[in-house]
Formats: C-alpha cells, sequence, structure tokens
C-alpha cells in the first residue's frame, strides 16, 4: 500500500515532485517491501485525483535513481535496496556548532590590512572588454583543457612583462601560471626529495610557513638583518632551499642590497641542488626611485625561481600567479606534472593577455603607483602626527605596507580585542614571527597596510588606532 500525501496549492513542490517524494520515503521506511509492485500509473493518477503525466514523471525519476525497476508487460516494481547499517542522531544536524560559519559584518569597519589591494579605480569595463575578445578570439581553446602550464599565448605575454619591467630572463616555456602562488610552492617542492632542508625569512610570510611544515619538510626560519637574510645562518643550517623577498621583505620592507644579493647567488652555486626561490609578491609598486631589478636577473647559474602574482597589482580574487622554472626543474616538473589541469580560468587568461598587450595594465600601475603614494605620505603624517615621539616608522618607498614601532604596555591580545571593539582592521608583528615567541617589552610593532582604505578615512583610523594602542 502507497501513503502519499499531496498538498495542491500553489506555493508547494510540483505534484509529481510530491509523488516521487512520498513514494521514495514509502520504499526508505520499509512500507513498501523489495519486488512488490506499484499502482498502473492510470491507477495510482485516478486514486491521488491527478494527471497521468505526474505519475510517470515521478516513475520515471525514481526508475532513474534505482529505486524501481521494471518488467516488461507486467510493470514498475521495489528494487532490492541495501539498508543503512545505522543512522547517527547527528545526521539530523549533520555539522557542529564550532564548524557553523557566519557573514563577517563589514559595516562601519575601516581596514590597515597588509592584505587588501583598491579596487575603486581598477578599470573594470576595460576588463570586461578584454573579457569579451578572449572570448570572441578564442572559442576553440575554450571548449579544450588548455595546457597544464597555461595557453603559451599568455606565457609569452607574461615572460615580456617581466622581462622589461623586472629584468627577468626567461622564455615562455619556463613559465607556470597557477591559481595562486601557494599552489605553485606545493607543486615546486613536490618534485624535490622530502629531505631537503628550507630556509626562510624570519619574520616572514605565516603562511608559507605553515605549507612547508604542513609538507614534513625541515624549516628553518633564520632571523633577517638590516640588509635582508644570513648568509652566515642559511650556511649553518644546511639548507639547500631558500625562500626570500628581496625588493620588499615580507613583512619589514627591507630592500636586500647588491652586495646581499651577489653573496645569495654565489651561496647558490656551492652545490648542486642549491636553489633560491624569489617570491616578487608587490614589486610594481616602488615609490621615489624606479624599480629595483629583480634577484633573477642577475641569475647566470640557473639557481633562482621567480614568482609573481597579479594579487597586488589586478584583484586578489582573480588568483592569477606565476613561477619561472630553471630548466632543470622544468624538465621535472614536466615529467611529473603533464597530465596536471591547469587551474586558473581561462577566460581570465585570456583577458589577461589583451589586458596587457592594449597597454591597460601598465597604464594602471602607473595610476596605482601615484594613488598609492599618496595614501602612504598621508598614513605616515598621519601617525607621526597622533603618535609623535612614541612612534617609529620603517619609511621605506615601496610596497603596500610599511612596519610600525609603538610604545605601549598592551600586549598582542590585548591590542587584537581592542582593534576588534573598534571596528579597525590591523594585524601586529605576532602573525609573522613563525615558531618563535616575540618578546617585547613596552614596545609593539604593527604591520600597517594602506590600499583598501579611503584617503578620507584615514585619520579616523589612526584615531581608532591610537584609542587601541591608548
Amino acid at each position: 500500500m502507497i501513503y502519499v500525501t499531496l498538498d495542491k496549492s500553489s506555493n508547494t513542490n510540483y505534484i509529481y515532485q510530491q509523488i516521487y517524494e512520498g513514494i521514495k520515503k514509502n520504499i526508505l521506511e520499509g512500507r513498501l517491501k523489495p519486488d512488490e509492485k506499484l499502482p498502473p500509473k492510470r491507477t495510482l493518477a485516478r486514486q491521488l485525483k491527478v494527471s497521468v503525466n505526474s505519475v510517470m514523471t515521478a516513475y520515471d525519476q525514481l526508475l532513474a535513481e534505482g529505486y524501481i525497476y521494471t518488467s516488461e508487460r507486467k510493470g514498475y516494481f521495489v528494487e532490492k535496496i541495501t539498508q543503512f547499517i545505522k543512522q547517527d542522531d547527528a545526521f539530523k544536524s549533520p555539522l557542529p556548532s564550532d564548524l557553523k560559519e557566519s557573514i563577517t559584518e563589514k559595516e562601519g569597519w575601516l581596514s590597515l590590512s597588509h592584505m587588501t589591494s583598491n579596487t575603486s579605480l581598477f578599470p573594470f569595463k576595460e576588463w570586461v572588454r578584454c573579457q569579451q575578445k578572449a572570448i570572441d578570439q578564442h572559442p576553440q581553446e575554450l571548449s579544450e583543457i588548455t595546457h597544464s602550464q597555461g595557453p603559451y599565448l599568455v606565457r609569452k605575454t607574461i615572460c615580456n612583462l617581466i622581462s622589461l619591467t623586472r629584468g627577468v630572463i626567461c622564455e615562455p616555456e619556463q613559465i607556470v601560471i597557477g591559481a595562486g602562488t601557494m599552489s605553485l610552492i606545493r607543486q615546486l617542492l613536490d618534485i624535490q626529495g622530502k629531505n631537503s632542508v628550507i630556509a626562510m625569512e624570519y619574520p616572514g610570510y605565516s603562511r608559507l610557513y605553515h605549507l612547508l611544515t604542513s609538507m614534513k619538510f625541515d624549516v628553518h626560519p633564520l632571523k633577517i638583518d638590516e640588509k635582508g637574510i644570513s648568509i652566515k645562518e642559511i650556511e649553518a643550517s644546511k639548507a639547500n632551499f631558500v625562500f626570500v623577498t628581496p625588493s620588499h621583505q615580507f613583512p619589514t620592507g627591507i630592500i636586500m642590497p647588491i652586495s646581499r644579493r651577489i653573496e645569495l647567488l654565489n651561496w647558490s652555486t656551492y652545490a648542486p641542488d642549491r636553489y633560491i626561490v624569489e617570491d616578487d609578491y608587490d614589486s610594481e609598486f616602488k615609490y621615489e626611485t624606479d624599480n629595483i631589478p629583480s634577484l633573477q636577473s642577475l641569475d647566470r647559474n640557473q639557481r633562482v625561481i621567480y614568482t609573481g602574482t597579479f594579487s597586488k597589482t589586478m584583484l586578489p580574487g582573480m588568483r592569477i600567479s606565476y613561477m619561472v622554472l630553471p630548466p632543470d626543474l622544468l624538465r621535472e616538473y614536466r615529467r611529473q606534472y603533464q597530465h596536471e589541469i591547469q587551474a586558473s580560468n581561462t577566460i581570465n587568461l585570456f583577458a589577461m593577455h589583451y589586458f596587457i598587450e592594449n597597454g591597460e595594465y601598465n597604464r594602471h600601475i602607473k595610476r596605482m603607483n601615484h594613488h598609492y603614494e599618496t595614501k602612504r605620505k598621508k598614513l605616515i603624517n598621519e601617525l607621526s602626527a597622533q603618535f609623535g615621539d612614541n612612534i617609529h616608522i620603517e619609511d621605506i618607498p615601496a610596497g603596500l605596507h610599511f612596519c610600525a614601532h609603538f610604545k605601549s604596555s598592551k600586549d598582542f591580545q590585548e591590542i587584537e580585542d581592542k582593534a576588534k571593539q573598534e571596528k579597525l582592521e590591523i594585524y601586529t608583528m605576532k602573525r609573522f614571527m613563525l615558531n618563535n615567541k616575540y618578546k617585547h617589552k613596552n614596545s609593539i610593532q604593527l604591520v600597517l597596510g594602506f590600499a583598501s582604505i579611503p584617503e578620507d578615512k584615514i585619520p579616523e583610523a589612526v584615531t581608532r588606532l591610537s584609542r587601541v594602542l591608548e
């Protein structure tokens, strides 16, 4: 016997869906037994006072999902279905409360985060035109799975761009495009032996540190000095892989001078398995002087792996990054990842090609350099006026953030809690101290970004920061 209750009001599911759900429930709860015959479509339609089409559609769906089967000229029958062994009470509410998420309320907040970028001046109309051109010009490529390293045309465009702007020496074949620098680094290290020893800057990029340690590598955070990472500490660590941010050390902002760069390159030549990974994450933004050439541009022994991203210059959510591999690593990469599917959006990759090709990218960089320089100066002036002798700013004219030391007796937790109360997004140096404890006495160091905050909101942000630190 089938027990199906229908609600024929206009705000309920379609009739066939209700019939389908009702029969399915009867089967799963055991009221309809295996091999039991279901009523003919017309018979059930008369019983339920619905159309035959509604019953037929419900039966077809049950048949497609395997709840029932047909026997020629005999009708529809209940399938033999394996019963669930156990139904956990938690199934009724499958997600524990500690895993629940809520939408973060941003109203009234001001951000001095180093992770954000400014979208107000991004040329969205031109970008959309480039996307449309990508669709019009590349219908065949968009219908296929592209090369695992990214479309050759796009790699060639990136190759030309970083050659002109960063002095990078490479061919398009050496470029690997990916959906974020971290995913590329994971691929790079997957082709290395697990006995590799890795050194990285301290303070440094915490996401990178957690990635390396999660991959079970022997990771050595090495303290930086006024010139960057110490060569003596690298040698003492026995590392064969070194991660650096020479053009704007993250997070301190130190620019590695030529003397230290040459020392680092010389270190890499003393053993055949030594490599330097150069993260050039925001080198496009340099104020008062010309851009600093990349470390890779000085490399004559194919020991530098160059990585870059469009997240800072374009939009963080676009997720287009790239790395330049030396030939020996490229050969191993292709051997291991020849069947990898390119993770970046192909339309956006071709749109990026046209965005760069038509000069809009360079115009956008020049526009943003001027915009960011203005905001950077204003933030520094406001901080200096507000805090006076109680602040020391690492005033390095590059990138989208700088470090500031404040006289304060508060600890990190007090500052973070107070910042939330003030609706001010800030990050302390604690975030970048990796596996070491950060000791401070009557002083606190913050990493202050200025990319996304509106210029007219900078005074208010500094006032809130004063209340946080007071």
